[in-house]
């Protein structure tokens, strides 16, 4: 009798040990090299959809004629862009953005729409320049697919994904009576007692992500605690769950921390973690005594964005369909600095030179990786 109530417990048990997976149709891709475990396994039913391209608002008109400059008020950001042009980019912004109540008179006073007496227009035009750089100075990352104000607003006046300081942090400076968010699950790190806030870390300022050595045994050089480790592998849960891929779609599991093992999405992704601070820094944080009390967080800071943000779930955000042909004022020009990696020109080009060299770390000759190999 007691051995059936042991198989019981144990048929059980392991039951139990099953509801943790994902049962269901797997695609498994392989993205390096054979035999190394370098492959994105996805569950089918959590694969998210590309948010579906609205229509343009109307088609876009032939550029020439009068600048915006010369017909409107109060147009510093844009008046370079025809008269024509930036009235379409004007009703496509308020179809990404405004609520349809309120369309125009979202951001203007209709009595005067050379106006900056509502806060929304001042915000409006910090982003349209935030807009600009993030296609010119952070092309590193967006590519030629770029961004608009529908990459992260997709129709709402505040973006649905984005961050403050949670509530219940007294201090996220002081150890009195802060958790750091640890073991309470959450969202954020994939449900893991992993710290649930790595943002403040580091997705504001210049916190060191960095917490793999180069050498086997503690050293002077190399002084990470435990408590950055836990900090930022929260941070690359994020990540993994913002674009709806696993850790080998950027890193070689052989060695996290080697660049010469490491995808080419790892490069891309060092300059998107620089560029959403920059977007927090220069452009949200610098907004915050434009915005109300009703668009900050419990803490009073701004809300802020992250990878969520832009990504929601997709490797590529919006499925990798490129809006700059309806928005061609959003592009930028000449005038904005194209980010410098961290180290100067010798970092930008030993980043490619590691990619091309896997044999480096490993002593193998094996070249790198080619798409008919994948």
């Amino acid at each position: 009798m007691s051995g059936f109530f042991t198989r019981t417990a144990a048929t059980a048990a392991g039951l139990m040990l099953l509801a943790g997976c994902e049962i269901g149709p797997k695609d498994s891709v392989q993205t390096g090299y054979r035999g190394a475990g370098l492959d994105q396994i996805v569950d089918r039913s959590s694969i998210k959809e590309a948010t579906a391209i609205p229509a343009a608002a109307y088609p876009l008109p032939p550029d020439g004629g009068p600048s915006a400059a010369q017909s409107y008020q109060n147009v510093p950001v844009l008046g370079g862009l025809s008269k024509d042009r930036f009235d379409h980019l004007m009703a496509q912004i308020s179809q990404w953005v405004a609520p349809p109540e309120q369309g125009c008179n979202y951001c203007h006073n209709p009595a005067n729409l050379a106006s900056d007496e509502k806060y929304t227009k001042v915000v409006a035009r910090r982003m349209l320049q935030m807009t600009q750089s993030i296609n010119t100075r952070w092309a590193s990352h967006v590519k030629g697919t770029g961004v608009t104000c529908y990459t992260c607003h997709r129709g709402n006046a505040v973006p649905e994904y984005r961050w403050a300081l949670a509530e219940g942090t007294l201090n996220p400076r002081s150890i009195l009576g802060n958790r750091h968010g640890q073991n309470a699950p959450d969202p954020n790190v994939g449900y893991a007692s992993l710290p649930s806030d790595p943002f403040h870390d580091y997705l504001e300022g210049k916190g060191n992500i960095r917490v793999a050595s180069d050498q086997a045994l503690p050293s002077a050089a190399h002084k990470v605690s435990i408590k950055d480790a836990e900090k930022s592998y929260g941070l690359m849960m994020h990540i993994s769950s913002a674009l709806g891929v696993n850790c080998t779609y950027c890193h070689n599991t052989q060695s996290f921390r080697a660049w010469n093992l490491s995808r080419a999405q790892r490069g891309t992704a060092y300059y998107g973690i620089r560029m959403v601070r920059d977007i927090n820094d220069e452009y949200l944080m610098s907004l915050a005594a434009t915005f109300p009390a009703n668009r900050k967080g419990p803490h009073g800071d701004v809300y802020k964005v992250n990878c969520t943000t832009c990504h929601q779930g997709l490797s590529k955000p919006l499925g990798g369909v490129s809006m700059l042909t309806q928005a061609p004022g959003l592009k930028g020009g000449p005038a904005i600095a194209v980010a410098a990696p961290e180290g100067g020109p010798a970092a930008a080009a030993a980043v490619p030179e590691a990619f091309n060299q896997p044999g480096a770390m490993t002593g193998k000759n094996e070249p790198a990786p080619a798409p008919g190999r994948q």
